[in-house]
């Protein structure tokens, strides 16, 4: 008597129910994914609270000549242009049209900060400084310290000791001094043989 043992796969039928699995699971995955999206649709009410939340890094943008009040005060009505030149530094406009004032013009964009933005013009009368005109102007210690405004002020230690630290610290050091035990003189260790071999002729 034979007996035959069918694989369910070589059937037909089998093959179409095996076929359809897959599917069924993705389709099911496809649904639970649209579900997760719904459910963080009802959390986060709005796309836009969505960009409140994540800001882009944005990258300082400094553009012109940096003039400070120090500069400014050292120019004086008569001076040539290249000692201005010397001071202010090169002028961010020139123009052919007008030829007898310079433009320093400062802008400093910062993530997080008001903008920035100061102009100077000098006014010359031939090769000669004749008038200044400006907007308020910082310091050096002024813009530096605006350059620096996001970081905290952190709290600056003491430099001196008070008089009660230093008793404490001296009664804290304060032991019992024990003397150094006398150390004897190290012997050489190894022994050296002679530079030249004794009674060979030179």
């Amino acid at each position: 008597m034979r007996l035959s043992i069918l694989n369910p796969l070589t059937q037909p039928q089998a093959r179409i129910r095996s076929a359809a699995l897959p599917r069924s699971a993705l389709v099911l995955a496809a649904c639970m994914a649209l579900g997760a999206c719904s459910s963080v649709g009802e959390k986060i009410p709005s796309a836009s609270s969505v960009a409140g939340l994540v800001t882009p890094y944005k990258v300082d943008v400094l553009q012109g000549n940096v003039v400070t009040r120090e500069q400014t005060q050292a120019l004086q009505p008569g001076m040539a242009r290249d000692q201005v030149r010397g001071v202010l530094g090169s002028p961010l406009l020139t123009s052919v049209f007008h030829a007898d004032r310079w433009d320093y013009v400062f802008t400093l964009k910062r993530q997080g900060q008001p903008p920035q933005q100061r102009r100077v013009t000098v006014f010359f009368k031939g090769d000669v400084m004749e008038r200044i005109e400006s907007d308020e102007l910082p310091s050096e210690t002024e813009f530096v310290s605006s350059l620096d405004a996001r970081r905290k002020a952190e709290k600056v230690p003491p430099l001196e000791a008070t008089e009660e630290q230093l008793k404490a610290f001296q009664a804290r050091n304060a032991g019992p001094v024990s003397a150094p035990a006398p150390t004897a003189p190290a012997a050489p260790t190894t022994a050296y043989p002679p530079l030249e071999a004794t009674g060979a002729p030179r």
